[in-house]
Formats: structure tokens, C-alpha cells, sequence
């Protein structure tokens, strides 16, 4: 045989699958890599499509997890490190006194799902997040992600709202067998709180991105209506309440005329339609029914005495898990006997878990948030939505998270995940504009150093 021959048979040999294989797997950790953002935003979008009570295929962790490799891998191969900040320190602490109660436990599913909500998610996103949306560019896609979850949310609680149930997407949100709040615009989540507090935050996101001329037209308009009508729509007071001090803090402190006018054209639009569901109510789960419902404060008031009760008698440290908490509770409870005892306060479970101790850390970690972009300058070219006009909307998303945290325990994955992804971009851009300060022999001027 020629070597002619030879050379033509080996071009005709078939290529190994296991090659092809190899193959499009590097192309594709290639393709993550070059585009992490795409990435980070799948993670949020999986969080938010996959609540707790959901029996499905886990892909909001697969997404974590794929998420964490992408972004590790970016680190090592641009030689950086994971940068901490001033509000590293006490999310950390809280992220181990919470491992060390899981792990003082026997195993529960449920024990660590909380704790990655609660803690590991937000620790993560907020020390990636600066890294990955460090250009205006990705930014800039963060805030028209934000805008669509905002549409969607809203649509999905008008729809609900008006009975036009077989536009609802997933058909989840409608199973009245898994989560609460089926009577009410509960949405992916299926927790009205939930959603109302994620539609009140992204509301400020989006009501920045107006007053910057960002966002206008149609799909402006679409939302200057469908956001108050689903705010309403989750009939849950604490989240009327947050979306009173939003809408006033804009009024009154708002540093543009045309974001002024929007939060008073919203205030009117909200207050006309709950005159007029209060009008024309009917059936049970009216407005009215919502405003005169004390069973909620009735059962909330028993949890708050006994976890005060517990907090008095181990104030400095608590009680610790879970495992130690739910018999004592059950102990001090009579009046109901639910399977898993809910505090409905933020504040107090840390409380009872972790004392005072807990409580300090976390009055540190969002003390230290408040802080980000307080001293962001006018001038800088920054135009995405975290730049220098953007601390209003940040502490007045802050205020309504806080709000909120006093009447549940604010363990959501997406909420979290999304709070703590804006404050990573913050602490970011902060230590930058300090570095910045330092280099031209000036002083910095932030709130908290970083």
C-alpha cells in the first residue's frame, strides 16, 4: 500500500466519541467563561423559578454550583482573588454561627436548604458579583434582567388579580397542594411577602432606571400600571406599608422632578385602585377582609412571647439549632400545634438562635450596607443603574427589606441572592473609587472603609 493511501485511510478514521466529547465540553467551559454574566443571571432566574416547597429537579442548585466553578475558575485564570469588604466580616460570621448550628444537628434537608438561602447564596453573589458586573456593559444587563423579572412579576399578579388565571405561568403558582398565601398574588414564590417585597424592590430599580430616561415607552407605561396593581394584589399589609415609605421617600426626597412626579403618579394610581376594589368587592379575600384580619396578629403574638421568653433566658448566645429551638417553643405554645414553628420575625429567630451576638452582626452587616454609594460622586461617568444617583433606591430598598424582616423570616433564595447581588456590585465600585481617592493622594471619603 502507497503512503498516499495510508494517509487517506487515516483521514477517513472516525474521530472517538469520548474526543468529540472533550471537545465540545471545552468550547462550551470556553463559551461560560467568556460571558459569566450569562451565567450569573441563569443562577437568579433558577432561583426565582424554584421555590422551597417545589418537588423538581434541583437545577436552581446545579445552577449555584455551576455558577460558583465559572466564577472560580475566571479568578484563577486572570490570577485575582476574592476581595472582602467591610460587610464580609459579619455576613461570615453569621454564615459559620449558622453551619455550626446545622452541623450540631442530626441531618436535615430542610435545616440546609434554609441556611443556603439564608446565608450561603447572599455570602456568595456578594463576593462574586463585583468581579463578574465590574463594566457598565454587564451592568447594564443586570438592570434590564431586573426590569423583565419586574414585568413578569407584575403581569403574573394583574392576571391573578383579574381572575385570568390560564395566562399565569408556571401552572405551579396556582396548585393550591404546596406554599401559602394560595387566596392572593403569591407568584413564583408562592408567598405573598415574598413577592411583594421582590416587586417593591425591583419597583426602585426600575423607577431609577426612568428617572435616568433608561427605561420609557410602552414598556414604561405597561409598568407605571401593572406595579401598583400588583403590589395590591398581594393583599399582605407589611408589603403596602414598604410600598407607602418607597413611594414617600421618592416624593420627598427624590433628587429629580421627573422621578418625583412618577412616585406621586404612582401613589394616586395605587390609592384610586384600592378605592375602587374596596368599592367593588366581592367574595372572601377582599381588600377590606385583609385591613380587619387579626387571626395572623392573634397567632403571631403567641410566637412572639414565647420567643421572648426563650431570648431572656439565653440572651447572649440563644438557643442555638434548630433542633433545640422547635421542642422548647412547642413546650411554651398551646394554642395551636403546627409541625414546624415559625417566629414570623427575623429579628426575634436570630434572636432566640443566636442572641445577642446574632443580633449585633447583623445590626453591623446592614449598618455597613447602608453605607455603600453614600459618597458616590456627581461627576462620575458611571452611567449604569449603581451609579452616583443610586443611593436613594438602595436605601430605600434596604428600609423595605428591614420592614419586612419584622413580620417573616426572610429566608428566600431569590431575594436574597438579588439584595446581596446589588450590594456586591456597591462594595465594588466603593473600593474602586477609594483606590482611585488614594492614587491622586486624596482621602477617602466612604462611609465605612472597605
Amino acid at each position: 500500500m502507497s503512503t498516499s493511501s495510508a494517509g487517506l485511510l487515516a483521514a477517513r478514521r472516525p474521530i472517538p466519541i469520548a474526543t468529540l466529547a472533550i471537545t465540545a465540553a471545552l468550547k462550551a467551559l470556553y463559551a461560560l467563561l467568556c460571558a459569566p454574566e450569562f451565567v450569573f443571571l441563569a443562577a437568579l432566574a433558577a432561583m426565582l423559578f424554584r421555590p422551597p416547597d417545589l418537588q423538581a429537579v434541583p437545577f436552581d442548585r446545579i445552577a449555584f454550583v455551576l455558577l460558583l466553578a465559572v466564577s472560580a475558575l475566571g479568578l484563577l485564570l486572570r490570577h485575582e482573588r476574592i476581595r472582602l469588604y467591610a460587610s464580609s466580616w459579619p455576613m461570615l460570621a453569621l454564615l459559620l454561627l449558622g453551619l455550626w448550628g446545622v452541623l450540631a444537628q442530626p441531618y436535615d434537608a430542610k435545616a440546609w436548604s434554609v441556611l443556603a438561602a439564608k446565608w450561603i447564596v447572599p455570602v456568595a453573589m456578594f463576593h462574586i458579583a463585583g468581579s463578574i458586573f465590574s463594566s457598565e456593559k454587564s451592568r447594564r444587563m443586570l438592570e434590564w434582567f431586573s426590569i423583565a423579572v419586574l414585568l413578569y412579576l407584575s403581569l403574573t399578579a394583574v392576571f391573578f388579580l383579574f381572575d385570568l388565571r390560564s395566562l399565569i405561568f408556571p401552572r405551579f403558582i396556582l396548585d393550591e397542594g404546596i406554599g401559602i398565601h394560595a387566596d392572593r398574588a403569591r407568584g413564583p414564590f408562592l408567598q405573598a411577602v415574598a413577592n411583594g417585597v421582590c416587586l417593591n424592590v425591583i419597583g426602585l430599580i426600575a423607577l431609577n432606571s426612568f428617572s435616568r430616561g433608561r427605561l420609557r415607552g410602552i414598556l414604561a407605561a405597561v409598568l407605571f400600571v401593572a406595579t401598583p396593581l400588583a403590589l395590591l394584589a398581594t393583599k399582605t399589609r407589611a408589603v403596602w406599608l414598604g410600598a407607602a415609605m418607597s413611594v414617600s421617600a421618592f416624593v420627598f426626597f427624590g433628587r429629580g422632578r421627573r422621578s418625583r412626579l412618577v412616585a406621586i403618579a404612582i401613589a394616586s394610581i395605587a390609592g384610586t385602585a384600592f378605592c375602587a376594589a374596596l368599592l367593588l368587592q366581592t367574595g372572601t379575600g377582599a381588600m377590606s377582609n385583609r385591613l380587619q384580619d387579626r387571626s395572623p396578629v392573634e397567632f403571631r403574638v403567641d410566637m412572639y412571647r414565647a420567643g421572648w421568653q426563650m431570648f431572656t433566658e439565653k440572651p447572649l448566645l440563644g438557643w442555638g439549632s434548630e433542633a433545640n429551638v422547635q421542642p422548647e417553643i412547642a413546650k411554651r405554645v398551646s394554642s395551636f400545634h403546627p409541625e414546624y414553628y415559625i417566629f414570623h420575625n427575623t429579628y426575634l429567630e436570630l434572636a432566640v438562635e443566636r442572641g445577642i451576638l446574632g443580633l449585633l452582626l447583623y445590626g453591623w452587616l446592614f449598618l455597613s450596607l447602608f453605607c455603600l454609594n453614600a459618597k458616590a460622586s456627581d461627576d462620575e461617568a458611571d452611567e449604569s443603574f449603581s451609579g452616583p444617583g443610586f443611593g436613594l433606591a438602595w436605601r430605600t430598598a434596604l428600609c423595605v427589606y428591614l420592614l419586612n424582616a419584622s413580620v417573616v423570616v426572610m429566608n428566600y433564595q431569590f431575594l436574597n441572592g438579588y439584595m446581596f447581588t446589588i450590594a456586591g456590585i456597591l462594595a465594588a465600585q466603593q473600593r474602586s473609587r477609594s483606590w482611585a481617592l488614594l492614587s491622586r493622594g486624596g482621602a477617602s471619603e466612604d462611609c465605612v472603609p472597605v
